[in-house]
């Protein structure tokens, strides 16, 4: 398989952030510099930073975040992050973002490979959230969100939108589905219709349901989750 896929599959990093490892020099295969797209098999000795790479066993987990966590490994204002609070299972990193006031399901991983399927547009993986949009939004503009909103970086993707049996003073409960995820595009949305958003809430992730998982807390997806996600990609487990 290619360099940057070997890495991705051991936990090393995503495959984009493989990439640019490897275009700076930090990989070795067998004691020479890397190349971007490489073959590699099961025989060679990868390296990075001198450190051999050694594969770790594929782990999985579904975090539903809070509000006022980052979807990030780190940050340098010392800010709480998704990984804070997991046990020591290797590297771990989450797939896709949720900003910092949104909240809900996401997944995290050391599947590389997983992790670069799920993100890529190409497959379209589905996404639900329930959102508070600030008034009373009117059918046209119901269909304005189901249909597509035209922002700065063009028009949305069509949608799943429906209203929600839940009341609030302070605006419309709707679901929205989507199979894109550009950033904070439901915020913009909101924006753009003139309903800003006042709540956001994923809760299922390309299927994966939160259930009655509480804020903060996290499991690992089951065998036949993983291979339901796995499937949607195109990934055989």
């Amino acid at each position: 398989m290619r360099i940057q896929r070997a890495l991705a599959q051991a936990g090393v990093a995503g495959r984009r952030a493989a990439e640019r490892m490897v275009a700076e020099g930090r990989v070795a295969v067998n004691g020479v510099p890397a190349r971007v797209g490489q073959s590699v098999g099961p025989t060679d000795t990868i390296t990075v930073d001198g450190a051999a790479v050694e594969a770790q066993e594929r782990r999985t987990l579904l975090l539903n975040k809070p509000r006022g966590v980052l979807s990030s490994v780190g940050d340098a204002r010392g800010r709480r992050t998704v990984v804070d609070n997991l046990p020591d299972l290797g590297r771990l990193y989450p797939v896709g973002r949720l900003d910092l006031e949104t909240t809900g399901a996401i997944l995290i991983t050391n599947d590389g490979e997983l992790a670069h399927r799920l993100m890529h547009p190409r497959y379209g993986v589905t996404k639900t959230y329930q959102v508070l949009f600030a008034g009373r939004l009117s059918s046209a503009t119901l269909r304005q969100l189901r249909d597509g909103v035209d922002l700065e970086d063009g028009p949305t993707a069509p949608a799943g939108v429906k209203r929600m049996d839940r009341r609030a003073d302070e605006g419309t409960w709707l679901e929205l589905e989507l199979h894109e995820g550009r950033n904070r595009q439901i915020r913009r949305m909101g924006e753009a219709v003139g309903h800003p958003v006042v709540r956001l809430h994923r809760s299922r992730y390309a299927g994966i349901g939160l259930r009655n998982l509480p804020p903060g807390s996290w499991r690992e997806l089951h065998d036949h989750e993983l291979r339901a996600i796995a499937e949607e990609v195109g990934l055989e487990r």
